[in-house]
């Protein structure tokens, strides 16, 4: 390892040993508990009830087809890049600075939409709403990180602690007052294959697929903590499994309690689904304080999604496909470049105030990404059967095949309901593609991922000796 190696890498450190599997489990469900409060519901709207229970189980499989595939990956190539890791050592560097490009189109654009959707909150509890509300959130949690990652996961555990606590008091009370009949309340219009059961035929389930999407969305982004966690090959695939089971159970709750409770065509048009079905219910009070809880669900997210994007920069810039500046890490071991840079990106995205086209702009770099992270774990199957795998994919490339079919299926749905986002999306695709094709592909750290694992590793041996 020679010195200059040695001395890029070592500004370049995260904090070892932070997280255990639970710490990790409860990021996974941090990064995606906003989407139990709201969005998903729209997806109602577009197909009834009926048509979205189809979707959302259609994307359950797809979401737990690539995390089992994920826990796989991450046990092997315990990285801090993630997918863009995986995709690397299967597809070559094209294919990982690709993958890494649309999660990081998902994890800069989704706290943009997020903040906008805590404007609305904020708005609704006290009356102030704009840009300054969106700066002030992002200057916080922004800030929270700065001070560390231990610090910062703390916090996020008790965000969405209570985030999730909402969730699990409005299910006993909506329980009680559910009615099956509710959820088929929908108009049946003169759609394709319309019915009671689908009042907007078929292609309603399939413009119904990104909603159903915000119910697990970014729980990929686990993997993102292997350098920070305390054995990745351990803790990560049990982190991310625990999470997407638990994120089943919410889903479950959720989507057959909202709508039995509220009607499905009043939860379909609801800004706060949960909120509006408890007063429909008689629980007003309850209503209050789920609507404040809300809240916390949006923040969890906004926080840990932050995170995510922070680490995946910190893991392309440290490989050269990005600045190299923005992976320096300050005296706490904390990625400050990679934290601020995107939070003023979608900071000026969230002023144009389009939450939820924002929001399907990120679905779009979320298909892409889990297409090409499922294809990588079939290469690798493929190219390197002796790579040491100390948890193995159930049903291995059958499952991963599911999760690629599923996930392009899905990329068609955004294009079904906003052909807006999947063009915007493909615009800032093309950027960062002439950006690495004429620039940053020949300024890579590292010929190939065996290489910068193995200079990594190094690195690593060379300053704990130096200690």
């Amino acid at each position: 390892m020679s010195t200059n190696n040695t001395e890029y890498l070592a500004k370049r450190q995260l904090k070892r040993g932070t997280a255990g599997w639970l710490l990790l489990a409860g990021l996974g469900v941090s990064y995606v508990i906003s989407g139990d409060f709201a969005g998903w519901n729209f997806g109602i709207a577009e197909a009834g009830w009926g048509g979205f229970a189809i979707a959302a189980v259609l994307m359950a499989i797809m979401y737990l087809a690539l995390v089992l595939s994920l826990a796989e990956m991450s046990a092997a190539i315990p990285a801090a890049g993630g997918g863009y890791s995986f995709a690397r050592q299967a597809i070559g560097p094209a294919g990982g600075y690709l993958t890494g490009l649309a999660v990081l189109i998902e994890y800069a654009l989704a706290p943009a939409a997020i903040v906008i959707f805590i404007g609305s909150a904020v708005e609704a509890l006290t009356g102030f709403n704009g840009p300054w509300i969106y700066a002030l959130f992002y200057l916080l949690f922004v800030g929270i990180h700065l001070a560390g990652v231990g610090e910062a996961l703390k916090v996020m555990m008790v965000i969405s602690g209570l985030a999730v606590l909402a969730i699990i008091a409005t299910a006993f009370v909506l329980i009680t007052n559910f009615d099956a009949s509710r959820l088929f309340d929908v108009p049946v219009t003169d759609a394709v294959g319309a019915s009671e059961f689908l009042p907007l035929g078929w292609y309603g389930v399939w413009a119904a697929l990104p909603f159903a999407m915000w119910l697990f969305l970014a729980v990929e982004g686990v993997p993102l903590a292997a350098e920070e966690a305390k054995d990745p090959a351990k803790d990560v695939p049990k982190g991310i499994i625990g999470a997407m089971i638990f994120l089943l159970f919410t889903a479950f709750l959720v989507v057959v309690l909202v709508p039995g409770a509220g009607g499905a065509a009043a939860m379909g048009a609801s800004a706060v689904p949960l909120v509006d079905a408890l007063n429909a219910s008689g629980s007003e009070g309850l209503a209050t304080v789920v609507n404040i809880l809300g809240l916390a669900g949006l923040v969890a997210s906004f926080f840990s999604i932050i995170y995510g994007y922070s680490r995946l920069v910190f893991a392309l810039s440290r490989a050269g496909y990005l600045p190299r500046s923005l992976s320096i890490t300050t005296n706490r071991k904390v990625p400050a470049r990679a934290l601020i840079v995107p939070a003023v990106f979608g900071f000026l995205v969230s002023l144009s105030g389009e939450g939820d086209l924002i929001l399907a702009m990120a679905v779009v770099g979320a298909t892409v990404s889990y297409a090409l992270m499922a294809l990588s774990h079939i290469l690798l199957r493929v190219k390197q059967p002796d790579l040491p795998r100390p948890y193995k994919t159930p049903g291995g490339v059958v499952t991963s095949s599911i999760a690629l079919v599923l996930s392009l299926i899905a990329l068609t749905g955004v294009y079904a309901f906003d052909p807006r986002a999947f063009l915007y999306t493909m615009v800032l695709f093309i950027v960062g593609a002439a950006y690495y094709f004429g620039y940053s592909s020949k300024h890579l750290v590292a010929k190939s991922a065996n290489e910068e694992f193995a200079m990594l590793a190094d690195a690593e041996s060379d300053l704990e000796m130096a200690k």
